[in-house]
């Protein structure tokens, strides 16, 4: 027989067996991993620690499964505890330079879903979502790629509603802000490129016309 906690208000009664605690932490692996993994991933700029920090994120999921109150809202709950260990690793890290993400991950093939995130965003894209505050970057990359809306998104960044869509408004002008700065130098870059292309291209040009006038 479960034993099962009095609910709190609007709350659904939650199971302390542990047994079943795990069963359901699994189907929620089965059905969740790649997203979440998919989210550490853009989070951090590092697969190999994206593929670790899923992995902690669904052991801590097991270990607070008391806090679900609601079944229904378990995805959200996920991304919310995907999201504070993503979060404390970067802190802890202090990572705050752009690190490529490769698309390698512990020597796997890249499922479906991971390069259908990838091909949806163009190079300077990453660039500029690597600039903007963690917090937003969080809101975007749950809105925007992982569909999550309304109290779903509010449950994951762990806010009210009203300041999840604060947070996502900031964020989208923060992008808006950064990719006007990525586009720049990248624009600025390829002219280089070309300057720097064009000499070499005028002196193999004249080789070929030597080499025809010679014949």
């Amino acid at each position: 027989m479960l034993e099962v906690r009095a609910p709190t208000a609007g709350a659904f009664p939650v199971t302390t067996d542990r047994a079943t605690a795990r069963a359901f932490v699994e189907r929620l692996y089965a059905a969740h991993h790649g997203e979440i993994y998919g989210y550490l991933a853009r989070m951090l700029r590092d697969d190999e620690l994206a593929a670790d920090l899923t992995q902690d994120t669904f052991v801590k999921a097991y270990r607070a499964f008391d806090t679900l109150h609601d079944p229904n809202r378990a995805r959200a709950w996920l991304y919310q505890i995907a999201g504070r260990t993503a979060l404390d690793e970067l802190r802890r890290r202090k990572i705050v330079r752009f690190i490529p993400w490769t698309g390698e991950s512990r020597g796997t093939t890249s499922s479906a879903e991971e390069l259908v995130l990838r091909a949806r965003l163009s190079a300077d894209l990453e660039r500029a979502l690597a600039r903007i505050p963690p917090r937003q970057r969080q809101a975007l990359l749950l809105s925007e790629l992982h569909d999550l809306t309304g109290l779903e998104l509010a449950d994951a960044l762990g806010v009210s509603h009203i300041a999840a869509r604060a947070l996502l408004t900031r964020g989208r002008e923060s992008l808006r802000q950064a990719l006007a700065v990525e586009r720049a130098k990248s624009a600025v870059e390829e002219e280089a490129r070309q300057r720097h292309a064009a000499p070499a291209n005028v002196e193999r040009d004249g080789d070929e016309h030597e080499r025809g006038r010679r014949r």
